[in-house]
């Protein structure tokens, strides 16, 4: 089937348009006024808004390329969403004519021991992914919650508990399913469109839809993963000696810094209710006897709860107390060439015990080791060039307090800008961004090529888009 789009169909026909999807898949596409709409499309951070055209829940890869061809008949594009994290950056860029294919049904997970992989559906989330792996004494390069999407997490890099021993968990998948512009469904691995393959393992939501990946699991079945925890008014010593440990601490050992200031809430332990805290969490790959040794500078400094211990590797998807189940929230986040002195005095200015913010959290997380070095036969996003991704953010619990906390996120990067490298991690950037600013100037030409082979008519939409070319090298959504 040859697909052309209209590029002078104006917005306004779009409810027209699609009508062409009511009662496909078995009724599972929902259109503005019906009564599954509002539901269907509400993303993981409720905060945003998003009013797409349509609404469609394929249940196979089937269905969702059928979505596909009829959208693209229609004249609609497509923006592919599992769980909807990160939705802000594409609600931004605005819905009025693009049919929003939420895999969220599809979310099968099998782990393969003979082959060394789990495979999953294109909606699966971490959690069933992590027990499957576990099932066989093996774990996954999961990230710090149990309900993110398997697939944009992996799709935009991927950056969890082991990752400075084994890298982004984007060069540990072994292949992808995907739902191109055509409407065809094509696989992609090492040997099967491995210009694809290369491109869509960092490069993100602008090739298609993806119904499906593989990727390895490791012989992890326990780990030294747990948390140390200070009062805030410990700030400064705790920040840092962490700060001038991190960049060079050995490979094994991942970890993340936050300053917190939690809430009065009854789902929390009655310990952490109100408390403003320093949280130091992660897992070393190695014996106890090493984890002890590795993080003997930190307990010097005593510690109010200390958690570390012997763990199983599948309790780590809920070490970082990640809120589940979806929130309102506003947030920025930079990548960081260095954290030095003066990094830590702008980091306590804006987040330490004197300070007014209302973020819940600013955070720090532990870069360096197998994150900076290019990973053999990895993807477009081989590695981050930086030493640290730090990220702001809390409870968007109206649009005034949102601007409020996302001001003040923003104040935390531009404090850290001195020491920001010029570029993005997509999977942190919860506001539009340019998407360029994820990659080496020498991938670009490469990446924009491959969007245009694959969906040479711009059918999809994503939250940080890679655009096609036009003749001549220009390049366009």
């Amino acid at each position: 089937m040859t697909i052309e789009l209209d590029p002078t169909q104006d917005p306004t026909t779009s409810p027209r348009a699609a009508e062409a999807l009511r009662g496909l898949i078995g009724g599972h596409v929902h259109l503005p006024g019906d009564p599954g709409y509002d539901a269907a499309r509400l993303p993981w951070n409720v905060a945003i808004d998003q009013r797409p055209a349509a609404v469609a829940l394929p249940r196979s890869a089937a269905e969702v390329a059928t979505v596909v061809r009829v959208a693209a008949e229609a004249g609609l594009r497509v923006a592919p969403q599992s769980t909807g994290h990160n939705a802000g950056p594409l609600a931004a860029r605005g819905l009025d004519d693009v049919v929003l294919v939420r895999t969220s049904e599809m979310t099968s997970a099998i782990a393969d021991p003979v082959r060394g992989i789990v495979r999953v559906e294109g909606g699966t989330t971490w959690e069933p992914a992590v027990a499957a792996a576990a099932a066989h004494g093996k774990a996954v390069l999961h990230g710090s919650s149990p309900d993110v999407g398997i697939a944009g997490y992996s799709l935009g890099g991927g950056i969890g508990w082991y990752a400075r021993k084994l890298g982004l968990a984007t060069n540990s998948l072994t292949a992808v399913e995907v739902v191109i512009g055509d409407g065809s469904l094509v696989r992609a691995d090492a040997t099967t469109n491995p210009e694809l393959f290369w491109a869509i393992r960092g490069g993100g939501g602008s090739f298609g839809v993806v119904t499906a990946l593989e990727f390895r699991m490791y012989d992890i079945e326990t780990v030294y993963a747990g948390m140390l925890m200070w009062d805030l008014a410990h700030l400064e010593p705790v920040l840092r000696e962490w700060a001038a440990w991190a960049p060079t601490a050995p490979d094994e050992i991942t970890t993340a810094f936050r300053a917190m200031r939690l809430p009065e809430m009854p789902d929390l332990p009655e310990f952490l209710r109100g408390r403003q805290l320093v949280v130091i969490d992660g897992a070393v790959l190695g014996s106890d006897d090493r984890g002890a040794e590795l993080l003997a500078g930190l307990r010097a400094l005593r510690p109010e709860l200390d958690t570390f211990a012997r763990v199983p590797a599948k309790s780590l998807v809920r070490l970082h107390m990640d809120p589940e189940g979806g929130a309102p929230f506003a947030s920025d986040s930079a990548m960081l060439a260095s954290f030095p002195d003066a990094a830590v005095d702008a980091f306590i200015a804006e987040a330490g015990p004197d300070s007014t913010t209302s973020l819940l959290m600013a955070e720090l997380r532990q870069l360096g080791g197998a994150l900076g070095r290019p990973h053999e036969g990895g993807g477009v996003l081989s590695r981050l060039d930086a030493q640290f991704v730090t990220f702001g953010g809390g409870i968007a619990a109206t649009p005034e307090i949102g601007a409020r906390v996302h001001a003040e996120a923003v104040r935390l990067t531009e404090a850290l800008a001195p020491f920001d490298n010029g570029r993005q991690y997509l999977n942190f950037a919860e506001n539009p961004v340019d998407t360029r600013s994820a990659y080496g100037a020498d991938v670009w030409t490469q990446l924009t090529g491959i969007r245009s082979a694959v969906d040479p008519h711009g059918m999809f939409v994503a939250n940080h888009p890679v655009p096609r070319l036009y003749e001549g090298g220009r390049p366009t959504a």
